[in-house]
């Protein structure tokens, strides 16, 4: 076998509660802003739940023409914005060949907006006001096909669709795109825009969401007050090269990605295993490509959803995985206190949090961790943003399903 190429950032995008682009998003996170609030996309009167990490002040005119705005699920519209400021900010436009530019982008759910809208216009005015677009608009693949267009990417162009792992197996099978050969670069990451009526009702109705009214005590991983996620919304994106293509061009590295694990518990369609015990291998299999030592000053973005059941099997598995001591050692956070649950971008804007940590080296925090669970003993940077020289981030993300992705990355 030749040997295995290196895969680096070259370039980063967001639309997110936090800020609409990487440098405001990045900020706002080491900084501890609350990007949660009501929700505003729906009147919420009927509903249990009543806050979201909201998207705001996004136009996206500034990245589409009107008629096209009228033909892209909201989703899509996000992950088009996201990846025409990763591919800017790379410039990989023109120093690349088109047949080995790719794209794999994540998604949980799709146009969930547009599936909610048409079926109402099924129910209320018949089949024939059904809208042409629907399907093309709906359906889970179409942000990797409008960016590959827009992009003249004429690799594969391929959906993550794995819960809210999307994100992270979005950017972890990218990289083995490049490390094996089969493109030199690609566009990657996860969207989502589920705020829906009907999606908050079913994440109600299984119990998932927290249905507190205070935005600064609703997500609450790793708190014993904590009592279900915030659904979030939006998208990051990014551009991973292979490193000597990457530096023949004299392209900013923002970090390398060097490792990733996938894995499934085959345990149960929404509880994670009672131990951990999927998480853990997938963390073991991102440390070991990624060459982990116990001198390594470890930086993770837990998955951290602010459920029961996440908090306490991902603490477990983090243990198992790194070893009680050196876990006693990692700083931890859940970035997913500020942002709510962004779903299918969730990995994304999770690999965004640890590329920051490992460039600034400061680990953002778990804001609003009052009362810590005495089963969550691990060092979860509560409230404040903690300084660190990290040498390497791991980012975990654990989907319904029992799908498990994490990705490792270093400095260059």
């Amino acid at each position: 076998m030749s040997e295995l190429r290196r895969v680096v950032v070259t370039g980063i995008g967001a639309v997110t509660p936090v800020g609409n682009d990487a440098k405001e998003t990045w900020a706002n996170l080491k900084a501890g802003k609350n990007g949660i609030a009501p929700i505003s996309l729906f009147d919420t009167e009927k509903f249990k739940a009543k806050l979201a990490g909201e998207v705001r002040g996004f136009d996206p005119l500034q990245y589409m023409d009107v008629n096209d705005t009228l033909r892209t699920d909201r989703y899509a519209q996000f992950a088009l914005a996201a990846a025409q400021q990763a591919v800017a900010e790379s410039a990989i436009e023109g120093a690349v060949d088109p047949t080995r530019f790719a794209v794999y982008f994540g998604t949980g759910i799709g146009g969930i907006g547009t599936f909610e809208l048409e079926h109402t216009k099924l129910m209320e005015r018949g089949p024939r006001r059904v809208s042409s677009l629907f399907i093309p608009m709906m359906i889970a693949n179409m942000a990797s096909g409008m960016i590959a267009i827009r992009h003249n990417c004429q690799g594969p162009a391929i959906p993550a669709v794995t819960a809210c792992a999307s994100g992270s197996n979005a950017l972890g099978e990218s990289m083995r795109l490049i490390r094996h050969g089969y493109a030199d670069a690609v566009i990657t990451g996860g969207a989502e825009a589920s705020i829906t009526p009907i999606a908050v009702a079913g994440f109600v109705n299984i119990q998932a969401l927290s249905l507190a009214q205070d935005p600064n005590a609703a997500s609450l991983p790793f708190d014993k007050r904590r009592s279900g996620f915030v659904i979030g919304e939006g998208s990051v994106a990014f551009v991973l090269e292979e490193y000597e293509h990457a530096k023949a061009r004299g392209a900013t590295i923002y970090g390398e990605i060097c490792g990733y694990g996938s894995t499934c518990d085959a345990h149960h369609i929404t509880a994670p295993h009672p131990e951990g015990a999927g998480a853990a291998r997938a963390m073991e299999q991102a440390m070991e490509e990624a060459g982990y030592s116990q001198n390594d000053t470890v930086y993770i973005n837990a998955h951290g959803t602010g459920t029961h059941a996440n908090d306490l099997t991902e603490t477990m598995a983090i243990k198992t995985a790194l070893g009680e001591d050196a876990a006693r050692k990692a700083y931890i956070s859940s970035t997913k206190s500020m942002t709510g649950h962004m779903l299918g971008a969730a990995g994304a804007i999770d690999a965004l949090a640890c590329l920051g940590a490992l460039r600034e080296g400061i680990a953002p925090p778990t804001i609003n961790l009052e009362e810590p669970d005495e089963a969550c003993d691990l060092n979860y940077v509560p409230k404040v943003a903690q300084p660190a020289d990290f040498t390497l981030a791991l980012s975990n993300s654990l989907g319904f399903g029992g799908h498990n992705a994490c990705l490792a990355f270093r400095k260059v």
